[in-house]
């Protein structure tokens, strides 16, 4: 549903993730911007990983609550999602993390809270 994300980069001792996608034009409402919907997802995508990267697949991240800016308007193309953990406690992480451009420019932000849920065994 997001689109062709790939993970670009994972740091378990860091807790960061780096998303690489594509803003296609049937992501886009009017002016051809990107929904904020895509934008939100994009970044959430992001700061999950960077928990999976920091406490692997013995979790899944359940995103509690999000609170996104928007700087400016997401258009068709390439698009970088950042995410990386502010603080962890054993079962809730607070998150960040950005959305930008081709050009390194910044077009959201957002932080997150993230419940870790232990992943059952199948």
């Amino acid at each position: 549903m997001l689109g062709d994300g790939r993970v670009i980069e994972s740091d378990a001792e860091a807790g960061r993730s780096v998303l690489a996608f594509t803003c296609l034009p049937e992501m886009c409402h009017s002016g051809g911007v990107a929904q904020g919907g895509f934008v939100t997802g994009w970044i959430d995508s992001a700061m999950a990983h960077a928990c999976i990267a920091r406490f692997t697949e013995a979790y899944w991240a359940a995103t509690l609550e999000v609170k996104v800016s928007f700087f400016g308007p997401t258009m068709p193309g390439p698009v970088r999602a950042e995410g990386w953990i502010e603080r962890a406690g054993k079962q809730t992480v607070f998150t960040e993390g950005r959305l930008l451009d081709e050009a390194g420019r910044v077009l959201a932000k957002a932080s997150s809270t993230i419940r870790l849920v232990p992943n059952r065994a199948t």
